[in-house]
């Protein structure tokens, strides 16, 4: 039986979903599908997966695939990043029995993924991903998605959409913002770029970006007319938004970790939706932000969030509603609500000019230069903690040399005043040493020289006393 392709897949596989839940990297693990499922969405996908790691390592197959399994959590879609056509296409074989479809993440803007030269880094190399895509939409027995950034150009991000389709993609996420658009440079996504391939492509388009609220959602069906709209950061702040409701923080975490106790995931996983969905009110309460950070035990965050419900529920009883809105929140701290993020200018004036004077103290204005405890940030409290001596006054740290080649840190006894990496390849190749770096290529090489000298004078006395004795 042929496997449903492009709009006939949207309907029959997944059902016509509507409204959908991203992949997260340890964000969307099955508890936390499992929720967003039960409070409206439609389809879920899986976290990123290392498609070269899932193929090589068994135990992370088990851990990010096979043993999260589940009957509710139907359609899902497993999302892999690679750069190497055999490579995804091994993985997609290992994985298309566990979900309804494939996705190629040509999304991930993060310096990992230039590192790693995947996601977003890979818009550019269209050879590359119409091959990829080709031999998996060939091989594989479910159909091949993708979830893209834009360009700048609306007509280039058209084209990079029509070859994605062309090359087999059966559904397309395009994310409105480019590969630059992050952390605080995120600003809007562009709907124009997502309304524009809707128009040009004959598969479906989800759309993501912007969608806080759920009048966010019907608004960007009707401006861009696509199949399915995608959340990610809105639904960790209130999993509930494709219901339209705004509950209280403490039922959303509680039915959270209720799913937990019955499909467990890392503590880390739980401890950072916790910090998502608390966020606004523990910026109120600091002390169980501190407790919530330290906790190990699952046992122990619930008495965490048990805490925090009982300090929201006496604000509650003892504040008038006037006064229950604080740090200019639309709603109450203690109701899931988006966190917006502050553009560049918020970031500039907090952290690259001095309160006072206008002047700089470099990243942070209010660390500062003698190191006081109660200016500086919670991560270089932790690090005061650990080492009491350390200090971090900017004019007393020294002043590294860069190298000479990539501009990394050099080694101060470096003979050739480079960093390890670029000493190292340099030495290699000129069969030298460098003491500094602990690196003896010239030695060892006169070394496997004489032993050789050695070994032919060993071999011909040899010869020479076998043939006296023949003799």
């Amino acid at each position: 039986m042929p496997k449903p392709e492009g709009f006939d897949f949207w309907r029959t596989t997944l059902n016509g979903a509507r409204y959908v839940v991203a992949p997260m990297v340890d964000q969307s693990e099955l508890a936390w599908r499992l929720l967003s499922r039960r409070h409206g969405a439609h389809l879920c996908y899986t976290p990123m997966l290392h498609a070269q790691v899932f193929v090589r390592d068994a135990n992370y197959r088990k851990e990010n695939l096979y043993n999260e399994t589940n009957a509710e959590d139907r359609p899902l879609v497993v999302q892999f990043c690679a750069n190497d056509p055999e490579v995804f296409v091994q993985a997609c074989l290992l994985a298309q029995d566990y979900c309804n479809a494939i996705d190629l993440n040509l999304g991930c803007p993060q310096m990992i993924a230039k590192r790693g030269h995947y996601g977003a880094f890979l818009q550019e190399k269209w050879d590359l991903l119409h091959k990829m895509l080709s031999e998996a939409h060939k091989r594989i027995s479910v159909p091949i998605t993708c979830k893209i950034r834009v360009f700048p150009e609306v007509s280039k991000t058209v084209q990079y959409a029509k070859m994605l389709e062309k090359a087999g993609c059966q559904l397309l996420t395009v994310h409105g913002r480019t590969k630059e658009q992050k952390g605080p440079l995120t600003g809007v996504a562009d709907w124009e770029h997502i309304k524009a391939v809707r128009k040009e492509v004959n598969i479906p388009v989800f759309a993501n970006g912007n969608i806080q609220y759920l009048t966010d959602v019907d608004r960007c069906f009707r401006e861009t007319d696509v199949q399915g709209v995608m959340c990610a950061e809105g639904s960790l702040h209130n999993p509930a938004l494709f219901e339209g409701r705004k509950p209280p923080v403490w039922e959303m975490a509680e039915e959270y970790l209720d799913i937990v106790s019955q499909y467990p995931c890392p503590l880390s996983f739980v401890r950072a939706h916790l910090f998502k969905l608390w966020h606004h009110t523990l910026q109120v309460y600091h002390e169980l932000r501190e407790e919530l950070a330290k906790v190990k035990t699952l046992d122990a965050i619930v008495e965490v969030n048990r805490a925090l419900k009982r300090r929201c529920q006496d604000e509650i009883s003892n504040l008038k509603e006037t006064e229950a809105r604080e740090n200019h929140l639309p709603l109450p701290h203690w109701t899931c609500q988006p966190y917006v993020r502050p553009g560049p200018k918020d970031i500039n004036s907090q952290n690259g000019e001095h309160p006072t004077g206008g002047k700089s103290t470099g990243k942070r204005a209010l660390e500062e230069e003698d190191g006081n405890l109660e200016f500086l940030s919670k991560n270089k409290q932790k690090k005061k903690a650990r080492n009491p001596k350390k200090n971090f006054d900017t004019s007393v740290k020294p002043k590294y040399v860069k190298c000479e080649q990539c501009g990394n840190p050099k080694g101060t006894k470096c003979i050739f005043n480079l960093c390890r990496g670029c000493c190292k390849k340099k030495a290699f190749k000129e069969l030298a040493d460098c003491v500094g770096h602990g690196l003896l290529f010239k030695t060892k090489h006169e070394k496997r020289l004489k032993w050789n000298l050695m070994e032919e004078g060993i071999r011909e006395n040899g010869d020479r006393i076998h043939e006296c004795l023949d003799s």
